[in-house]
């Protein structure tokens, strides 16, 4: 079992930037695949950015490319997303997520294990 903790979620204004943070425990996160997904109201839970463990490569959601980094520190066991330049429709629970699979996924559903998310607010 893997437990994830996020934190770092705020109100801020439209192009401002924050950092999110995941905490894992329970297994070293070295061999996940790791994510973020968000969820607006009234929305479904889309993709934001992941990580490919097995062959380092981070890819992201069209609407955030350019603006948002994921990072990982397998020795501290834990994944964070910068988010800069954020606007409005950033706003959202923003949730980490790992899969043991190595292969790519964008799929909320394919991934084993959820944080609780954070919330994050972005104003005009």
């Amino acid at each position: 079992q893997v437990q994830l903790v996020e934190s770092g979620g705020g109100l801020v204004q439209a192009g401002a930037s924050l950092r999110l943070s995941c905490a894992a425990s329970g297994r070293p996160i070295s061999n996940y695949n790791m994510g973020w997904f968000r969820q607006a109201p009234g929305k479904e839970r889309e993709f934001v950015a992941g990580n490919r463990w097995s062959v380092g490569v981070t890819y992201y959601a069209d609407s955030v490319k350019g603006r948002f980094i994921l990072s990982r520190d397998n020795a501290k066991n834990t994944v964070s997303l910068q988010m800069n330049s954020l606007k409005p429709e950033d706003t959202a629970v923003y949730y980490c997520a790992a899969r043991s699979s190595p292969w790519e996924s964008r799929i909320w559903d394919e991934y084993d294990y959820w944080g609780q998310g954070t919330q994050v607010t972005v104003s005009s």
